[in-house]
C-alpha cells in the first residue's frame, strides 16, 4: 500500500452531494446460484494460486479494504479521484473520455463475477468525483461537475485529492472532515503520471503513465490498467512462477493483453473466499 502525506487544501467548484444511489439490479436468481465450477483444466492451477495466496499474504482474511470491501460499503458503486501528475492540458472532452475508459475497464472485471455465487450486483457504476492537479489552469473546463483539488501534494510532491475524503485514509467510513461529506468521498485514485512506465495497483487505486492512458483511451482493453485493477481486488502478481498448465494470462505481466478465462476464475475465487464477511 502507498502512504500519502497531507498538503494544503484548495477546493474549487465543489458540487452538491450526488443523489444517493439505489442498488443496481441484481442478477437473475438462477445465475446468482451458480456454484464453483471452473473448467476441469483450470481446477489444479486455481487451487495452486489460492494456496500460494494463503501462504504469502500476511493478513489475507483480516484485511478489509479490498475493492470488494469498497463496492459493498457503497452498495454497489466505486468512486474515484484522478491524480493528474502531468502538465498536459486536459479539456472537458478528454476528461470525459478518461472517465469512459475507466468505466469500460472496470466493467470487464465486474461482468466476470456478476451472477456468480451470490455476488449481489449486475453492474457497479464508476464515478469520478474529483481531479487533483498542481496548476488549476491545466484543467481546461469551467463547469463544476467534479471537485478540483490544487496545492494538495503527497510526500513526493505529486498532486492528490483531499486525504480527508479518501477511503484509504478513513477505512472506518468517517468522512466528517471531507468538504463535501461522505457523498463526495473517493474509494480509489487513478494516478496518471507523465513518463511513468508500467503500473502499480493496490487498495488505494491504480497508477499508470498519463501518456499511455491518453493514447489508449479508445481501446477496448487498456491492459496495464486492467492488470492494476486486478490488484485492487486482491489478485497477485506472477513474476517468479506460473500455475500448472496455464499459458498467458493478464495477471502474469507481459503474457496477455486482456482479461482471460483464467483471470476471471481467479477473480471469482477471491470473491467466494471473502463473500462470507458480507453475510453472503
Amino acid at each position: 500500500m502507498v502512504s500519502l502525506a497531507v498538503g494544503a487544501l484548495t477546493v474549487i467548484g465543489l458540487t452538491a452531494p450526488a443523489q444517493a444511489a439505489t442498488d443496481p439490479s441484481r442478477p437473475a436468481a438462477a445465475a446468482a446460484a451458480e456454484a464453483w465450477n471452473p473448467p476441469a483444466q483450470l481446477v489444479q492451477p486455481l487451487d495452486e494460486v489460492w494456496r500460494h495466496v494463503e501462504s504469502t499474504y500476511p493478513d489475507l482474511y483480516g484485511f478489509k479494504n479490498y475493492g470488494w470491501d469498497q463496492l459493498m460499503a457503497n452498495k454497489g458503486r466505486i468512486a474515484y479521484c484522478v491524480r493528474w501528475e502531468s502538465d498536459q492540458p486536459v479539456t472537458a472532452q478528454l476528461r470525459d473520455e478518461i472517465h469512459t475508459a475507466l468505466r469500460r475497464q472496470s466493467k470487464k472485471w465486474i461482468d466476470s463475477v456478476a451472477g456468480f455465487d451470490n455476488f449481489p450486483y449486475a453492474q457497479v457504476p464508476v464515478d469520478i468525483v474529483g481531479w487533483a492537479v498542481k496548476d488549476r489552469s491545466t484543467l481546461q473546463w469551467t463547469d463544476n461537475s467534479v471537485d478540483i483539488y490544487t496545492n494538495v501534494l503527497d510526500g513526493g510532491g505529486a498532486p492528490q485529492c483531499a486525504p480527508d475524503c479518501g477511503r484509504f485514509f478513513h477505512q472506518n467510513g468517517d468522512y466528517t472532515k471531507c468538504p463535501g461529506g461522505a457523498a463526495r468521498h473517493y474509494d480509489q485514485s487513478l494516478w496518471l503520471t507523465k513518463g511513468f512506465q508500467g503500473g502499480a495497483g493496490g487498495d488505494w487505486g491504480q497508477r499508470i503513465g498519463s501518456e499511455y492512458l491518453v493514447g489508449a483511451r479508445g481501446q477496448e482493453d487498456i491492459h496495464i490498467l486492467e492488470h492494476e485493477m486486478g490488484h485492487t481486488y486482491g489478485l497477485d502478481d506472477f513474476y517468479d512462477w506460473t500455475p500448472t498448465g496455464v499459458g498467458g494470462f493478464l495477471m502474469k505481466a507481459g503474457s496477455a493483453t486482456y482479461i482471460t478465462e483464467f483471470d476471471k476464475w481467479m477473480y471469482r475465487d477471491f470473491w467466494r473466499h471473502v463473500k462470507s464477511r458480507y453475510g453472503l
